[in-house]
């Protein structure tokens, strides 16, 4: 049992030193993946205001555009990895929001039909979000540039 729990560990250390790069793919992908919703909005504001009017949205107009401007922006951060875990959780919240305003049926059914949950187009955008919030964005980014830059000012204050 010993040299199993040995073997176990060791594997454990390895597949541990894959989670900046798979982070950096989750990042690349879907961060393209939300500038490019947040640019095809951009181009289609009429389009996403009649539909966010049709969900009864306050300010439809307003939110189309805070939404396209998050998408795109909040896309190239993740890609970037600068604020990750700021641009994380705002983006998880849109998700939320998204889910909550138009596929209520299936936030609802997240335990009952878990299928219909995770079949919803906000899912994977807050899947992806939500790693990124709770583990960050990995060593092969912008906030890991900066905190190893300024790591020595910073604890001296």
């Amino acid at each position: 049992m010993k040299k199993l729990l040995e073997v176990y560990e060791r594997f454990a250390v390895l597949v541990s030193y894959l989670q900046s790069p798979f982070l950096l793919v989750v990042r690349l992908y879907w961060g393209w993946q939300l500038m490019q919703s947040g640019w095809g909005k951009l181009h289609h504001l009429d389009k996403v205001t009649d539909f966010f009017t049709s969900l009864n949205l306050p300010a439809p107009g307003v939110t189309a555009h805070l939404v396209s401007g998050l998408e795109l922006v909040g896309g190239l951060l993740l890609i970037l990895g600068l604020g990750s875990r700021l641009i994380g959780l705002v983006l998880s919240v849109n998700m939320l929001v998204a889910y909550w305003t138009a596929d209520r049926d299936a936030l609802f059914a997240v335990f009952s039909d878990p299928g219909k949950f995770y079949n919803a187009d906000p899912y994977t955008f807050l899947f992806a979000s939500a790693m990124v919030l709770v583990f960050g964005a990995g060593l092969f980014s912008v906030d890991a540039l900066l905190k190893k830059r300024y790591r020595g000012r910073i604890e001296k204050q």
